[in-house]
Order: structure tokens, then C-alpha cells, then sequence
């Protein structure tokens, strides 16, 4: 199977999995994330509710991307501060850039990092849908951590993530001259190591950062993952 293929099998196999174990259920607050397999999984869970499985799903999503694919397909679309879902939801689907061994994550390739956490950090539980090439054994040295940050603090932010051991790129755009700004306005700095890192340390101590918004290490929520792998098989980590 393709990549595109496999993003595909792991949404359809997560939503319906979850559907079946009764983790989705008819009158759920629903998180909805960001991305080439999370707006799969958009999709499927779309494709329950026309066929009545399930119904009357409130969504808070952590893009303008999700927030359109929404209203295309007829989900109801809420703030998280919206008295129909009170700051709370019952479960957040979203897809992830690295997954190590301990099911700790990185986040925010989309540039969405920090309304993805929110959303995540406020559900009672998670799940994950990813392509068997999101599978890693560490973190650190792959796939660049996001950390978002005030654009007036970018080199002091950037000092003082040098002295963590990381090196430090600003995102920037693409058919667009300057930085890649989020949808909170701020902006991105892409962060590397030599050497596999302790996620759930760094999450931590970037966050105390002056002038950091956030970042992509999600380590405090551990979520269900759905894998595809090439052979066809979904891999189901709880």
C-alpha cells in the first residue's frame, strides 16, 4: 500500500474500531485535528453519521482546514468555550508526525500544534491515526519538534533552546515571502538534536521558555494508536 493508502486504512479502521468498542457513541463532544490523516478520518466519521450510526456529534476543531472540511461535510462545528461543550469534550481524533515506543508524540507539522493541544489536553481520551512511516523508536533527531512561539522572542527563544542541545530553524512559507504564521498569529521554529531526547522532560522545560506559545511534544495524554502498515494490516497500540 501507498502512504496515501495506508493514512486512508488507518482512519476508516480507527473511526469504525472505535464506533464498534462503543468509544464513539451518538451525542459525543469530538475533537477533531489537523492534517493529511486526520481529515480522512474527518471524512469517515462523516460517512457514520449519513448513515445514522451515529448522530448528533459536536466537533471543535484546531484548524481553519478541519473547520472547512466540516462544514463541507455537515458536521456541527463548536468553540471549546461554547455552553454546549463547556470547555470539556469526550474524546480527541488526530494524526501525528512521530510516534516513539512509549506512544509519546510529535506534533504540529501542520503548523497547528498549539490549538491541537488545547483540544487534545481537554478530552477525556485520544486517539491517534498515522502511516506505519510516523513509527519511530525515539524523538528528537527525525522529524523537527514545532515549538511556536512570539515572534518579538524568536532569538531569545532561540539562545535558550540552543543551550537544551537544540538547533533551531524558522518556518518559513511557502509561496510567501517571511515566516509561516499560525492561526493564533504566531510563528514556528523548527528544532532538532544530535541525539534522542527525553520528550516528556522537554515538553516541559521549553514550555517555561519566555516568548514560547507552545510545543509539539504531546507526552500527558497517551493515546489509542492506529498504524497502517504496507501489507495491509492496522496495528492498534491501547
Amino acid at each position: 500500500m501507498t502512504r496515501d493508502e495506508q493514512k486512508l486504512l488507518a482512519a476508516r479502521t480507527a473511526i469504525d474500531t472505535l464506533i464498534e468498542e462503543g468509544k464513539i457513541f451518538s451525542g459525543m463532544k469530538i475533537g477533531l485535528g489537523t492534517g493529511s490523516t486526520a481529515i480522512p478520518a474527518v471524512r469517515r466519521l462523516a460517512e457514520r453519521i449519513k448513515d445514522g450510526t451515529i448522530k448528533d456529534i459536536k466537533a471543535v476543531v484546531t484548524s481553519f482546514q478541519t473547520s472547512n472540511e466540516c462544514i463541507e461535510l455537515g458536521i456541527p462545528v463548536y468553540s471549546l468555550n461554547d455552553k454546549a461543550i463547556g470547555g470539556h469534550l469526550d474524546l480527541t481524533i488526530d494524526g501525528a508526525d512521530e510516534i516513539d515506543l512509549n506512544s509519546d508524540l510529535i506534533k504540529g507539522g501542520g503548523a497547528a500544534l498549539l490549538r491541537e493541544k488545547i483540544v487534545a489536553y481537554n478530552s477525556d481520551s485520544f486517539a491517534i491515526v498515522a502511516d506505519e512511516s510516523k513509527s519511530v523508536e525515539s524523538e528528537g533527531t527525525g522529524f523537527a519538534l514545532p515549538v511556536e512561539i512570539i515572534g518579538e522572542a524568536m532569538q531569545s527563544v532561540k539562545n535558550a533552546l540552543s543551550r537544551l542541545g537544540a538547533t533551531c530553524v524558522l518556518r518559513e512559507g511557502v509561496k510567501k515571502c517571511g515566516p509561516v504564521i499560525t492561526d493564533n498569529g504566531n510563528w514556528i521554529l523548527d528544532c532538532k538534536w544530535e541525539s534522542p531526547v527525553n520528550p516528556i522532560v522537554l515538553e516541559d522545560e521549553i514550555n517555561a521558555i519566555p516568548g514560547v506559545v507552545e510545543n509539539g511534544f504531546f507526552t500527558k495524554l497517551h493515546p489509542m494508536v492506529f498504524i497502517a502498515h504496507s501489507d495491509g494490516n492496522v496495528e492498534i497500540r491501547r
